[in-house]
């Protein structure tokens, strides 16, 4: 299927590139990472992951036939269409495509037509968010508030009451300027997980399931965040309520996505609430999710190149996905004072490279440093640390011993990643 002398490039810069980058030469290939980080081994930071045109001269200059995609800007870009007419071969949906993420609205609409189980919701202009207050108070604020574009992960407003929806109404007015649209979603209760696949829009592989921490504080309390860490794979989520996901969920998008006029090549994330109800998907991204990269590809025990470049090939049917056992468990190091949009970084990272056995840190919010080899916070999320352990507990104890030793000024650690209670959940799912 491949050579070990593969080469590739790959986009994007932070941590979830980190742990991308550090798997793929596992299986053989030379990666190029663009722009990538000060603390990421072969980044080229003169080039953005959105430069196509540089992209595509770098790789000309190496004999590169493979570009892999991190986050979602080159995505909803349209690297892939870029690339379409060229012996470069992008692993990631084209632009159309790449709406299921860029757009809340089109996502919902797309959920809809296809019969993909969700939450009821209403879209409002920003013209009109009269009307999205008035629907707020229907429903006595017991809704989750979406901004229709890319926010990093930041745009989701989680609300137990009618003030804290307009709060969130009135954030997104004063974030956004000109034209834009709300989503409200009746607010569901239950366990959140995350599946990931590699799909070519008619099969999909996933991988091991996880569950990230999206609030700044313990119990779920403060700020939504980009994600303060997860773990895998998911003990609660047993066979019953995986087929379930898959009757409700993934086959009916999957008939979907090949009913639509586009095609769909790359990573594929459910974001997936557990309900009494039965499972509701929350969102998909059109790409790995960040922490959940971070532990799901160091417990990917098959290669993920071959899954890739099966992908790519359509013989994605004939490949198995293996695991490694035990639990992974991912800690983000994050700078005091995130997620405000300020906060004082630039300073030396201490301790990375002296993780024991079962330990290793992704690097994302870094920059170099005066001396050799240094490296500066520059970022909310500044690395991510990832134990391996043969259950949940181990792992998590594991964890928070290492992440003691990288040390910058102002870190900041969420003390109960992986330790949530273990929820009670119906059987009226299946």
């Amino acid at each position: 299927m491949r050579t070990s002398t593969t080469q590739l490039v790959l986009l994007g810069s932070g941590a979830r590139e980190h742990a991308l980058a550090t798997k793929l030469r596992q299986d053989g290939a030379t990666v190029h990472v663009l722009p990538g980080n000060a603390g990421i081994p072969g980044s080229v930071a003169s080039i953005s992951a959105t430069d196509f045109p540089a992209i595509q001269n770098f790789c000309q200059e190496h004999g590169i036939k493979l570009i892999v995609v991190g986050p979602e800007a080159p995505l909803a870009a349209g690297v892939a269409d870029y690339f379409l007419n060229t012996d470069i071969r992008v692993f990631g949906p084209r632009r159309q495509a790449a709406t299921l993420e860029s757009s809340k609205v089109w996502s919902k609409d797309f959920m809809r037509r296809h019969g993909v189980a969700t939450a009821r919701a209403w879209s409002f202009r920003s013209d009109r968010l009269a009307e999205a207050q008035a629907r707020v108070e229907e429903l006595a604020g017991q809704v989750v508030v979406k901004y229709d574009g890319l926010a990093a992960g930041k745009g989701v407003y989680v609300c137990s009451s009618v003030a804290e929806a307009t709060a969130a109404l009135t954030e997104l007015r004063e974030l956004h300027e000109g034209w834009f649209s709300v989503l409200l979603e009746e607010k569901l209760t239950g366990p959140e997980v995350s599946l990931i696949g590699l799909t070519d829009g008619n099969r999909i592989r996933l991988l091991a399931p996880a569950q990230d921490h999206k609030q700044l504080l313990a119990g779920d309390e403060g700020p939504n965040t980009g994600g303060m860490g997860a773990y895998c794979p998911v003990p609660f989520l047993d066979d019953n309520w995986l087929a379930a996901i898959r009757k409700d969920i993934i086959d009916p998008t999957l008939r979907g996505l090949q009913a639509e006029p586009f095609d769909f090549i790359g990573f594929l994330y459910f974001g997936v609430m557990l309900t009494p109800d039965g499972p509701r998907l929350l969102e998909y991204n059109v790409r790995l999710g960040d922490p959940e990269a971070e532990v799901i590809l160091p417990a990917l025990e098959s290669s993920l190149l071959d899954l890739i470049t099966a992908t790519l090939d359509g013989s994605l049917a004939q490949t198995v996905v293996k695991q490694r056992s035990g639990a992974f468990v991912g800690l983000v190091l994050a700078s005091g004072g995130y997620p405000a949009a300020q906060f004082p970084t630039g300073f030396p990272i201490h301790g990375i490279g002296n993780q024991g056995r079962g330990a290793q840190v992704f690097v994302g919010g870094v920059k170099p440093g005066d001396k050799p080899g240094e490296l500066l916070t520059n970022g909310g999320r500044v690395a991510v640390l990832v134990a391996h352990g043969p259950d949940l507990p181990t792992a998590v104890q594991l964890a928070y011993a290492e992440a003691e030793l990288v040390y910058f000024q102002d870190k900041y650690v969420r003390p109960d990643i992986g330790q949530r209670p273990t929820p009670q959940l119906t059987t009226s799912a299946y």
